[in-house]
């Protein structure tokens, strides 16, 4: 007898034998029939959980192919500058959370975005440093290539009108006085952020926790987790004590590739719930920063093309790191944002499949996000996997011309393209940067209006995709991208049962409904993790 039923439903199953299912049998952590509720009803006992779901749509549940996890529950417990439009609302927030804590005590995340303030401006460090005068401050923009650092944390990092800017970064200065404004990019971070205490595992635990419940109400029970080995000991902790809610794919930095046989040597996960995915590097920046990498100068500065990442130096680095890693059998993920950034990354894996022969690499670039239309064809031809993030384009998509232009624009998120080329997408958040919620993602892929309501037929409407393939991508493609598919990402006999079910049909409703859907319940390892 089946220990969950799932009766009078709308089960896309995302199997191409058979797409739609009325019900379906959950025993154990597995999917054991699914068919018409007439036929599912026979899997009834004393004990079977029974749903009747009057129509709702079930779903396999939502792969996430690119967070940062940790980070994630951290922001959840931290400042809130995400939403803040003005100066003065951002010196406000600032200012009220650094009542809150003790002097010392470092005020970091936030996520930001200049693009949003009225008008659009970078801060600096005047405007909370006479609200911050006892809390070193170090707070990003949204996507990560960016803080803003406060007075007091500038000194304690040592940052002074003559400090120079370090390879793969950039101090920015006053043009008038030479004094650094408090923005650092890229590589200039980490002179400020080596000098923050790292968190207790304690705290790091209780991030997690945090960052767990957040995706189960999200429907997501799979995250591919972009971060660094010190990380697995919280996962490896929480694995431990029964806690672990959703199946981390850990990426690993690539300057850490010497750890990774040790570290999968540790981890035993026989549920499927923890491992070690690859090796994650960096080609450039964001196109918020200006620091992705491009051909041409920057519409909105012509004196700027970007910068390369700190891992691409010195030269030839990289090709180096990637040859190494195909030795060892290792999948890489390569965050390339720029159009010359990510025809560096495929040159060198052009290059390094070239001396290595053919194989089954599933090799990542992690963004994908401005791309020649010849690099187009060349990813799906090398067999490498775009793992993108719908969100990205209706959010940047309100001020990406003016920084690069319409042409290139043309090819920036190239969803469509992508896939007419025969390439795999696999999507995901990139949260913080998004939301971890991949209806807002289906939601963007589909439509692609961008979030200021400018572009109510889409941005570059022919990038938009199909519902089904926004979900497929989210689901079934994530787990091709793990090198899963074979146990997750579509309702078949003898798969995972982490399923979802949804509020609405997405598949019978405007697109625009699609916000406004909701999870109800998340099964995860055929136990019921949440219910609204």
């Amino acid at each position: 007898m089946a220990d969950i039923v799932l009766l009078n439903g709308a089960i896309w199953t995302v199997d191409p034998d058979q797409p739609w299912a009325e019900a379906l049998a959950v025993a154990g952590n597995k999917i054991v029939e699914k068919g018409s509720s007439q036929q599912i009803k026979k899997k009834i006992g004393d004990k079977t959980q029974v749903f009747d779901l009057k129509g709702d749509l079930v779903l396999p549940c939502f792969i996430d192919s690119h967070t940062h996890f940790l980070s994630g529950g951290f922001s959840l417990l931290s400042i809130q500058l995400r939403d803040v439009n003005s100066r003065g609302e951002f010196t406000a927030r600032i200012r009220d959370k650094a009542k809150e804590m003790e002097k010392g005590e470092w005020i970091l995340n936030g996520d930001w975005d200049h693009q949003q303030f009225d008008p659009p401006e970078l801060p600096t460090k005047e405007w909370i440093d006479a609200v911050t005068p006892e809390n070193p401050t170090c707070v990003n923009r949204h996507d990560g290539h960016m803080v803003l650092a406060n007075s007091l944390a500038l000194r304690l990092a040592g940052i002074t009108q003559s400090t120079p800017s370090p390879g793969g970064g950039e101090i920015l200065k006053d043009p008038k006085t030479g004094e650094p404004t408090g923005i650092l990019k890229d590589a200039a971070m980490d002179l400020v952020r080596r000098n923050i205490p790292e968190p207790s595992l304690k705290e790091r635990m209780k991030a997690a926790e945090v960052a767990l419940k957040h995706a189960a109400e999200k429907g997501v029970t799979s995250v591919h987790d972009m971060t660094s080995a010190s990380d697995l000991d919280v996962y490896q902790e929480l694995l431990k004590a029964g806690k672990l809610t959703a199946r981390l794919n850990v990426y690993i930095q690539i300057l850490e590739a010497d750890l990774f046989s040790s570290l999968k040597q540790r981890i035993s996960s026989g549920d499927n719930l923890l491992k070690i995915g690859g090796l994650k590097g960096f080609v450039d920046g964001s196109l918020g920063s200006s620091t992705a990498l491009f051909f041409e100068p920057y519409t909105d500065n012509p004196e700027k093309r970007g910068l390369l990442h700190s891992h691409m130096l010195p030269e030839g680095i990289m090709e180096s790191r990637i040859m190494k890693a195909d030795s060892a059998g290792l999948q890489v993920a390569i965050h390339a944002i720029g159009d010359k950034a990510n025809n560096m990354i495929l040159d060198i894996f052009e290059k390094v499949i070239a001396r290595s022969g053919q194989r089954d690499r599933r090799w990542r670039i992690e963004h994908a996000q401005h791309l020649l239309p010849g690099d187009i064809e060349r990813m799906a031809r090398l067999g490498t996997i775009a793992s993108v993030q719908p969100y990205h384009a209706v959010d940047d998509g309100r001020w990406a011309e003016r920084k690069i232009g319409k042409e290139r624009c043309r090819f920036t998120y190239a969803f469509k393209s992508l896939l007419d080329k025969g390439a795999v997408l696999a999507c995901g958040s990139d949260w913080t940067v998004a939301p971890l919620d991949p209806l807002t993602g289906i939601y963007a892929a589909v439509t692609r209006r961008t979030t200021d309501g400018r572009n109510p037929e889409g941005w570059f409407p022919e990038q938009k995709i199909s519902l089904e393939e926004a979900v497929k991508a989210y689901t079934l493609n994530g787990a091709y991208a793990e090198f899963s598919e074979h146990i997750k990402g579509s309702i078949e006999k003898g798969k995972l049962a982490d399923l979802v079910v949804l509020s609405r049909n997405i598949f019978e409703i405007p697109p625009e409904d699609i916000l406004r859907t909701e999870v109800k319940i998340t099964i995860f390892n055929g136990k019921i993790l949440y219910r609204k």
